[in-house]
């Protein structure tokens, strides 16, 4: 699609000034405008230009552990399923059946050698390949060669899966993955190194939850990105980890944003810690990183534990939260010693990202007023939240 074509169809939804001012420096530019958090015919277009063109989070190899396991997944409306393979390998599907569009998977489940389709019992392997069509050529006759099941194979995406978190590309057209996250990788070698990344296991009595939420699935990103909100929102954690104890993230390229803090304390039971990565140096050791890669995931990074926080983005003004929950080794993820302070650790962070609910609700329901001109940035406070906004501006006029 050209440029002009795109933009045309911008326009009929927003002014596209709205969309021009974000690019702005910061003390001069707005927020995104209303529409790109309340008009669904806006959330088609973002379906195109950002889920389909970007990488694109959507779960965590941990959740389909073993060879058959699959899942279907719907991102705004395309129908996917995660699988993996006899080579334990993640590989994601568009779920549909090349005969006549018959959605493939309904619910999670773990398959033995083939997935079949339940309308004419077309089966394809693990790779995705056609391998059964029966009575194709009649009663009884599965095969004919006027039929070519090599052309009829599922249709794979682009997939990579980074620190368990499964990445994909559906346009195919997005730089490759080991560039995409190169930026995040070098900020991150100070703490760990790529064979620390292989060192996280999930956990699997206290690593998962997610809530729902009644608003936009950008907001969740922007007040993850700054630290301004913590005395308001969180004072508890204001306490511990001071808003004077913070620092900006923003990544050049323009590929993520955040904060991070210089006043991290590991959870402790006597005289016990999570086990640590063993690379991360002790002078590091109070820092802990909290990164929103775009568009959809947001990542904490500490001496101790991980965790990946992604959003499936169910409407315009609903989203559904998912956070799991990671430690360094089996030991500590899994260990019953471990128990009761992993128990403690995900409590802490449900109650964090609760307490955020109110303000990013708060945030959908202020953007249904006609004089909000789409925000004004603190110059010195919302840095990384801007770098969110132009990301999204630049890419629905690239």
């Amino acid at each position: 699609m050209s440029e002009n074509l795109k933009n045309l169809e911008l326009s009929k939804i927003l002014d596209l000034e709205k969309i021009r001012v974000v690019g702005n420096s910061i003390e001069k530019a707005h927020g995104l405008p209303n529409e790109c958090y309340t008009s669904s015919d806006y959330l088609r277009i973002e379906r195109e230009r950002i889920f389909k063109d970007k990488w694109t989070v959507i779960g965590v190899g941990s959740s389909v552990p073993n060879i058959g396991d699959a899942q279907p997944y719907n991102l705004l409306g395309i129908p996917l399923i995660i699988l993996r393979d006899k080579e334990k390998k993640i590989r994601v599907f568009h779920n549909v059946c090349s005969h006549r569009g018959f959605k493939l998977l309904d619910e999670p489940c773990a398959l033995k050698n083939v997935l079949r389709c339940p309308y004419h019992s077309w089966s394809y392997d693990f790779d995705g390949k056609l391998v059964a069509t029966p009575h194709i050529g009649g009663l009884n006759v599965h095969e004919t060669e006027k039929f070519d099941k090599s052309s009829s194979n599922l249709k794979e995406v682009k997939t990579k899966v980074w620190m368990d978190i499964i990445f994909i590309n559906i346009n195919g057209n997005e730089l490759e993955f080991d560039e995409y996250i190169k930026p995040l990788e070098e900020r991150w070698s100070k703490f760990i190194s790529k064979k620390d990344q292989k060192l996280l296991k999930h956990s699997k009595d206290h690593g998962y939850f997610s809530l729902d939420v009644k608003c936009n699935w950008k907001f969740a990103i922007e007040n993850y990105c700054e630290s301004y909100h913590l005395p308001w929102i969180h004072p508890e954690l204001n306490k511990v980890s001071n808003i004077s104890d913070h620092y900006h993230i923003q990544g050049l390229p323009n590929r993520f944003a955040g904060q991070g803090t210089n006043k991290y304390d590991q959870p402790i039971k006597g005289n016990q810690t999570f086990n640590n990565f063993p690379n991360w140096p002790t002078e590091l050791s109070k820092k802990a990183e909290y990164i929103a890669l775009f568009p959809n995931v947001m990542i904490g990074l500490h001496i101790d534990h991980f965790y990946a926080f992604w959003l499936e983005p169910k409407s315009i003004s609903e989203t559904k939260e998912h956070l799991m929950m990671y430690y360094v080794g089996d030991d500590s993820a899994n260990g019953s010693k471990f128990t009761e302070m992993r128990k403690k650790n995900a409590e802490f962070w449900k109650e964090v990202m609760s307490e955020d609910i109110k303000a990013i609700e708060g945030m959908q329901e202020g953007r249904n007023s006609p004089a909000y001109n789409g925000g004004n940035f603190s110059p010195i406070m919302d840095n990384p939240t801007h770098e969110f906004h132009k990301w999204i501006a630049n890419n629905l006029t690239e």
